[in-house]
């Protein structure tokens, strides 16, 4: 396809007016903020009090809910759907494709006489059967089992998917097999978060008697790049892949940092306007956004909110981001790394631990006592990153991911945890049992048993560092912008709870010895942070010098995904699940399956669509151009005058032929390979090959078929290039 055919098949103006606020005047945000969802305010409308009570009740104390407050709360989620154009209702659930899934099912329910009534009934908003013998298990269900059970989580709140087409009403659920095993994201999430408030309380009532609940908090920010939609669908490898496996870098690429913060085109502010609009329906406070570093990248990013709710939302943004997009004549692209040589993008998670109250754990304060219970808990998510580090690192692990961790883009492989300079000092300072000194006013005489006041926001971002700590919340960069949130944050609420059960037993040890409870608790954070400093690096995380000294501290550089994801099986992971009774051993052996099973299946898909564009698209691009060469060289060759020298064809015929074997060669020889990948079985073993023996063949396919889109004319290359793509919009 010619450059000016793609233009004339791209998009030829402004996307229709969208419909939001602006049609109609000036409406604000608040005023329409979660009309979709059938929330608490909602809820308190439509409910008996007695019934809204009970609700609550069950939400906030996880008791079961009856059937008499599910029929009640049917009816009035059936009545406010109807009432806002819902036909259709679904589970809204997560199994472990990485996301969402639904079926619709209507409200009528025939009456007789040829007449239908819309209902919903407390039985099929608490329970649903889904067929689930086409979604991922890793052997949880055999295959002529197809039974599966969705059910509804009263914790997060039903909202309202209205499209052009219609409006359906989505209930969020679990998703589990018939033996109740879970086949979902969910339900481990779900079942972290009690394990974390179990123990965090049983740490907490050391400091806060009153707190009756402790969960963590969330804020993920979406990174993103938009491209117009005639460019995505001339691309089938973004098609069918997420990326592109092949692509010249553009002259200008990221180099002069002027897209970063830099004012956002009309086009992308109307998507964006547009796409927000949406997710205030929902619901989603969104706060934040701006031009990311790279050609046509983005990033959105809400304020936080608990985790079993946040991520949830982050799924409806990833949606809605795509969906939206499409309405502008645009393509949104969420995969970590969808264009060689500029950044890729990821999903920056910012954590943290709160009470009941409102009160944030991670918050240092501006009291002794205050500050006693913020060091306890930090020297515990400490004390877990560094004894879990490899888990932790197989959680965001995947192909896209891949790309990403370690480019000089995102942080590496190597997990460690980033205090800044007045924490690390504090916590070294009670490791030796001295008295700090600082000469800043900010600072108090600190003593072993007199914690000074630890200032917010007392020093930099480490934006290299993959869980830095950034003045009352950890930030968790690490994890890819295609994921789903629930596995990452499942992981890290689990080794959180794990290291605090360690902590409590820590602390009634020094009690049983007659200590005062502030010197035993300082014995403990100096004993805990001692015993997990190495995990600790206030430095340049993407530096060569790093990661030798990561090594020398016995920290996991885990590379690539099949070795990484190892760390899910491990005898310690399996005990620590199976104590917190977030995960049996069978579910995590299923997610080990489950993960690299989905590793292997899209580097073949990837592997084949390399076979198929070479094939079918770059080599008879560079053919036809070989073939006009050798007609001008024939041509001008036969000139009598003779004075027309041809030496500068004849050299460029020359390489494009050289490029054109080598590009067939390569191919022939991933042939061969994925040839031998088919005589392999379990997932565990193609995995590996197909890291170890099929991706690497990618490179240098696609160093030769780059160099020929430098060589070939313009008109003649069959796909959009990489200055068209990322400045073209």
């Amino acid at each position: 396809m010619s450059h000016s055919s793609r233009l004339e098949s791209g998009f030829t103006g402004h996307p229709k007016a969208s419909n939001n606020s602006r049609s109609s005047g000036i409406v604000k945000i608040s005023d329409y903020f979660g009309c979709n969802v059938f929330g608490p305010e909602t809820m308190k409308l439509l409910l008996p009090k007695e019934i809204y009570r009970k609700l609550q009740d069950s939400i906030q104390n996880g008791k079961k809910v009856d059937i008499d407050v599910a029929n009640a709360v049917a009816l009035a989620m059936k009545k406010w759907a109807v009432s806002k154009g819902a036909t259709h209702y679904c589970h809204w659930f997560q199994p472990m494709t990485g996301v969402t899934a639904e079926k619709h099912d209507s409200f009528i329910d025939p009456v007789g006489n040829g007449k239908v009534l819309e209902s919903l009934l407390g039985k099929q908003l608490v329970q649903q059967e889904p067929d689930a013998s086409s979604f991922p298990s890793g052997g949880l269900r055999r295959t002529f089992e197809a039974r599966g059970y969705t059910a509804w989580d009263p914790t997060s709140p039903a909202f309202l998917m209205d499209v052009p087409g219609g409006a359906t009403l989505c209930i969020p659920t679990i998703f589990v097999s018939y033996r109740g095993e879970s086949l979902d994201t969910k339900t481990p999430l779900l079942r972290s978060l009690d394990a974390l408030n179990r123990t965090a309380m049983g740490v907490l009532k050391y400091f806060d008697p009153s707190a009756g609940k402790v969960y963590s908090t969330l804020g993920a920010e979406q990174e993103y790049f938009l491209i117009d939609q005639s460019y995505y669908e001339n691309r089938f490898d973004l098609l069918l892949t997420g990326r592109t496996l092949f692509g010249a870098p553009s002259p200008k690429g990221q180099q002069l940092e002027d897209q970063y913060f830099g004012s956002i085109r009309e086009r992308v502010f109307e998507f964006m306007t547009d796409a927000e609009s949406e997710l205030y329906k929902l619901g989603v406070p969104l706060k934040t956004r701006h031009n990311e570093v790279a050609p046509n990248q983005f990033e959105c990013a809400p304020v936080f909110e608990e985790t079993n709710v946040a991520v949830d939302h982050n799924q409806m943004v990833m949606d809605v981001l795509k969906r939206v997009a499409a309405r502008h004549g645009l393509a949104c692209l969420l995969y970590e790394k969808p264009f060689a040589g500029v950044n890729g993008s990821g999903k920056h998670c910012n954590w943290s631990l709160a009470t009941d109250s409102g009160k944030n754990i991670l918050s240092p304060g501006d009291t002794p006592h205050e500050n006693l219970q913020f060091l306890t808990f930090l020297v515990s998510i400490i004390k877990a990153i560094k004894e879990h580090s490899a888990l932790l690192r197989a959680s965001i692990a995947s192909s896209g991911n891949d790309h990403r961790l370690g480019a000089n883009e995102a942080p590496p492989a190597i997990m460690s945890v980033f205090l800044g300079e007045q924490l690390t000092s504090v916590l070294e300072d009670l490791e030796k049992g001295v008295t700090s000194k600082g000469t800043d006013a900010e600072w108090m005489n600190f003593g072993i048993d007199h914690i000074p006041a630890v200032l917010r926001d007392n020093t930099d971002r480490n934006r290299t560092s993959p869980f830095a700590f950034t003045g009352n919340k950890f930030e968790f960069r690490a994890v890819g912008s295609a994921f789903n949130n629930a596995v990452p944050l499942t992981v890290l609420n689990s080794i959180v709870a794990s290291q605090l059960v360690e902590t409590k037993k820590e602390i009634e040890a020094q009690l049983k010895l007659k200590k005062p409870l502030k010197a035993a608790v300082i014995e403990v954070i100096r004993k805990t942070y001692k015993e997990s400093k190495s995990v600790c690096f206030e430095g340049n995380n993407y530096s060569p010098e790093w990661a030798k000294e990561a090594q020398k501290r016995g920290l996991p550089n885990i590379t690539s995904t099949p070795h990484a994801l190892e760390a899910w099986r491990s005898k310690k992971s399996v005990e620590m699940f199976g104590s917190l009774k977030v995960l049996s051993e069978s579910e995590v052996e299923s997610r080990y399956h489950v993960l690299q099973d989905k590793y292997w299946k899209e580097i073949d898909i990837e592997a084949k669509v390399v076979i198929e564009m070479v094939q079918t698209q770059f080599i008879p691009a560079a053919v036809e151009y070989q073939t006009q060469l050798a007609d001008s060289v024939l041509k001008l060759g036969k000139l009598e005058d003779g004075k027309i020298k041809v030496s500068f064809q004849k050299e460029l015929l020359k390489k494009v032929s050289r490029l054109i074997e080598e590009s067939q060669e390569g191919i022939e020889f991933l042939k061969t390979r994925m040839e031998k990948a088919a005589s392999l079985s379990d997932a565990h073993t193609l995995a590996f090959f197909y890291c170890d023996e099929i991706k690497p063949l990618f490179s240098p396919i696609r160093k030769t078929v780059d160099e020929l889109e430098g060589l070939v004319p313009d008109h003649l290359w069959p796909v959009p290039k990489y200055r068209e793509m990322l400045f073209i919009l």
